[in-house]
């Protein structure tokens, strides 16, 4: 596919396109399949892609297995902050912890990988659950004077929300490309209330075909 050209000043960050979170994984995201053609399309509009992925320790806090008596989605508090309790998912080195096959990640400019130490979970791409540890993705997008993000991936309510938060604050422009994700909780109102947040943020929404015409 022919390259458009682009404002040099734009990323692309897509979160987790991983096997794990795909139909018949260990936490699969409900049609999480369905972002990875808008996804390919989106990445020849950038010179930048940075691409994410979990990537836990077997032993992680964050999963139910690790935690007797617990059950997936029961929460406890690690470290002083609420935790999900989530199935074993995207361990390191594992097939599961895998790009899908179909992403072309040979695109990307970078990768993050998150969650890696046992004691903290990971959502976002620039900091991690303790609020405190930062990725240094931030710093790596403005030293090659990014100015603007765009946000895809799975799951649009998790971790694409959380990067697209820290985005924002960390001052880039960001915009959550909505068809290129898809959700956990697809609810409408979950959805809207998702949305009003964003817009309180300064977090624009488009679709692939308004960031392509946008970039064009």
């Amino acid at each position: 596919m022919k390259r458009l050209k682009v404002h040099p000043n734009c990323a692309l960050i897509v979160v987790d396109v991983q096997n794990d979170f795909l139909p018949g994984g260990a936490l699969a995201v409900p049609e999480g399949d369905a972002v990875v053609e808008p996804v390919n399309s989106l990445m020849h509009c950038f010179d930048l892609v940075v691409l994410t992925a979990d990537w836990h320790p077997a032993d992680h806090e964050s999963f139910a297995a690790n935690h007797p008596g617990k059950k997936p989605f029961e929460s406890v508090r690690l470290n002083g902050v609420e935790q999900v309790l989530w199935p074993a998912h995207c361990i390191a080195g594992s097939s599961g912890a895998l790009f899908s096959d179909a992403l072309n990640a040979s695109c990307a400019a970078l990768i993050v990988r998150k969650g890696m130490r046992k004691t903290c979970d990971s959502y976002s791409a620039f900091v991690e659950a303790d609020r405190k540890t930062r990725t240094g993705l931030a710093g790596w997008l403005r030293e090659r004077e990014v100015e603007e993000v765009y946000v895809c991936g799975l799951a649009l309510d998790f971790c694409v929300s959380a990067t697209a938060f820290d985005a924002a604050e960390a001052g880039f422009q960001t915009t959550v490309v909505l068809d290129a994700c898809r959700a956990i909780n697809s609810d409408a109102q979950s959805l809207r209330e998702l949305a009003d947040a964003w817009h309180q943020a300064g977090i624009r929404t488009m679709s692939c075909s308004e960031v392509r015409e946008k970039l064009a």
